[in-house]
């Protein structure tokens, strides 16, 4: 049994709405933003009138579009007979356009088209850009002088919900965020990070700030270490163009790890207000120096066997450089300066071409004192909290405990809160999430243009140094645990990978 207690119920937000997605051809729109608008349309979570309207290079007429969108959609919140009449409702508000990402004329063209879909009436409008970087700024321009986008304080709003990578540095990012926000303030910006919208993620800070037993041992006095671990047993899998250009460091631990390392770490805020929220995670990003490239390693798959099939090495990828030093593993250690932490070492650590899939953080507490059990215990154990985001969500605490029997002999026991066996209901996708709070204009998962400049602070120098001095990556077999320094880089800081 679980105690219910205060909740935010989800509302379906007011007025009719627009939803333009840029990039609808494109594998992110098909796999994730129009599934998860259907999720939401089957729970009564969108406006009476609304409108997806797709944007992109390819050809389609609008039955394609909606035979290409058909193909993702799932029936998990309408099981049964009405499924079928859902999504037939649901792709009937479904259109596309065809244009050119770099012609202001295809989006004067595209107004043309919006307004009668829109039956003349004030409209609110979310832009979806799930396009490459280096259109974002041709596009919001485009937007601007077409007419579709309103200004920050006014209704109907117009919101910008735009997908990593927010820039390769620090300059390239600040150099963004000032040309976007010609067009778009920073109240209509939503640069969106999937991983917050994680079910396990949000609940960090209920588990947090919720809980009394956690708040007194949540400090650098009863804490070892923090190990946040993202694995993949998939290789780049057509992605080398982009991949290539930036590497894991970028792809995964500046953005996703980084703001689960700040979830973990935070104060708690006054209020669950977005502004409060945004403000805790970037004070703790900024108590965070500069990562040393000392205390990094890079490493990069090889050719090797997975489950009895040979896979080959990043650098036989079809569209991989001839000898590129691009790292599709790396290892960090990050510190916090401030009383909570001082001296907790924070491991990071993700890769592709290893021998699991799963996200998990493991808080790894101290020895306890005193020698009162050494001759039950073999080797000193450590409580753990371990925290999996993906697969098979879970909170698991392990403690010592008595193994039964008529010798006193102890192990490892695990409190173990299985998202699946404990709640009886759908865990919806995180794009769902994230996507309800954009158009309920609940910017607290989303990330502040001063949050990304500070976690760009902690990475950019040694990025740089990585690439001017052509850091050679370690080679590990596809399907290993990594590259053998990484475990000498956690054995520097007396503890191991987990």
């Amino acid at each position: 049994m679980h105690a219910e207690g205060a909740s935010h119920k989800p509302k379906c937000p007011e007025g009719p709405v627009s939803i333009l997605i840029l990039g609808a051809s494109g594998d992110l729109a098909k796999r994730k933003i129009i599934p998860a608008l259907f999720a939401l349309y089957c729970q009564n979570l969108l406006p009476e009138k609304f409108q997806v309207v797709g944007f992109a290079r390819s050809r389609m007429s609008d039955e394609e579009f909606r035979g290409m969108a058909t193909e993702n959609l799932t029936c998990r919140y309408a099981p049964g007979n009405s499924c079928g009449e859902l999504m037939e409702q649901f792709l009937a508000r479904c259109f596309y356009f065809q244009g050119q990402y770099n012609s202001p004329e295809s989006f004067r063209l595209l107004r043309e088209r919006l307004l009668p879909l829109e039956g003349n009436e004030p409209t609110n409008r979310v832009f979806y850009m799930a396009i490459p970087p280096s259109v974002f700024l041709d596009v919001a321009r485009s937007l601007k002088q077409a007419g579709l986008v309103t200004d920050g304080g006014a209704s109907p709003w117009s919101r910008a919900v735009i997908e990593k990578p927010f820039g390769s540095d620090r300059s390239s990012s600040d150099e963004m965020v000032r040309n976007m926000a010609e067009v778009f303030e920073e109240n209509q910006t939503y640069r969106i990070d999937h991983y917050l919208g994680k079910e396990v993620i949000q609940n960090l800070l209920v588990l947090r700030f919720a809980n009394l037993i956690f708040d007194p041992i949540w400090n650098r006095a009863h804490i070892e270490n923090v190990q946040i671990s993202w694995k993949e047993d998939l290789s780049v899998e057509g992605r080398a163009g982009y991949f290539d250009g930036y590497g894991i460091i970028r792809d995964v631990i500046q953005n996703h790890l980084l703001q689960i390392l700040a979830l973990i770490a935070m104060e708690e805020p006054v209020s669950l207000h977005a502004k409060d929220i945004r403000d805790e995670k970037v004070k703790l990003l900024r108590s965070i120096p500069q990562v040393e490239l000392r205390h990094v390693v890079v490493g990069q798959y090889a050719e090797g066997v997975w489950k009895g099939v040979r896979k080959a090495g990043y650098l036989e990828e079809e569209g991989v450089p001839k000898g590129s030093v691009t790292p599709t593993y790396a290892a960090a250690v990050l510190h916090v300066a401030n009383r909570r932490w001082e001296g907790v070492p924070f491991l990071i650590r993700a890769g592709k071409g290893l021998n699991d899939r799963m996200t998990e953080i493991r808080i790894v507490f101290r020895e306890t004192p005193g020698k009162l059990y050494d001759d039950a215990l073999h080797e000193p154990v450590r409580n753990e909290l371990v925290i999996r985001v993906q697969p098979d969500e879970a909170i698991v605490f392990r403690i010592m405990n008595k193994t039964p029997g008529l010798e006193m002999k102890l192990g490892i026991s695990e409190l173990n809160l299985r998202y699946q066996a404990a709640y009886r209901v759908e865990i919806p996708d995180a794009y769902e999430c994230l996507l309800l709070d954009v158009l309920e204009g609940d910017e607290s998962l989303f990330i502040r243009s001063d949050e990304l400049a500070a976690a760009w602070d902690i990475f950019t120098p040694v990025l740089h140094r990585l690439e001017e001095e052509r850091v050679q990556p370690e080679p590990y077999a596809f399907g290993a645990e990594g590259p053998l320094a990484a475990a000498g880089l956690a054995g520097r800081f007396g503890t191991g990978w987990r």
